[in-house]
């Protein structure tokens, strides 16, 4: 159940389908619009929406983000993660597994430089993911991952 609007989210007790979710909206800091805006069109493919001298609204695969200009970045702190050092903040999408591998053979084929290159984590365990790290020029990490069986996204089984 959602506490903000009260809809309910949950998988259906019976055959009455779920409401579809809506569009995710994440504000993010960037010092350089300019460069933002390269980074989201030309390497990820988003497509801009409003735009502002401070702001810049972007359509993140179906979903609404948006680039505030500040003058400082925030420090990004990292905590290990299946043997990895991941960045605490970040944002990203959980993808179609065909969807994942399409985006990884386009950023490896524009030779875009990964954080944390494609690889699988938690191999053969509950939970286990295809996922990849890149940052954008202001230094905000994304994470991009996909899962071959859906229903292990919300896995509680470790």
């Amino acid at each position: 159940m959602c506490r903000s609007c009260g809809t309910d989210y949950s998988p259906p007790k019976t055959e009455t389908p779920p409401k579809k979710l809506r569009p995710f909206h994440l504000a993010f800091p960037v010092d350089d619009l300019t460069s933002a805006k390269k980074f989201y069109t030309e390497v990820l493919g988003c497509s801009i929406g409003r735009e502002k001298e401070e702001s810049c609204v972007f359509n993140f695969y179906g979903h609404q983000i948006v680039a505030h200009k500040v003058t400082e970045m925030p420090d990004v702190s990292v905590s290990p993660v299946d043997g990895k050092e991941i960045p605490a903040l970040h944002f990203g999408l959980v993808m179609e597994w065909e969807d994942w591998h399409q985006l990884k053979n386009k950023l490896e084929s524009n030779h875009t430089e990964f954080v944390i290159g494609p690889y699988t984590r938690y191999e053969n365990q509950p939970g286990s993911q295809a996922t990849m790290f890149v940052k954008d020029p202001s230094g905000n990490h994304l994470e991009f991952k996909s899962f071959k069986d859906d229903n292990a996204i919300f896995d509680t089984s470790w």
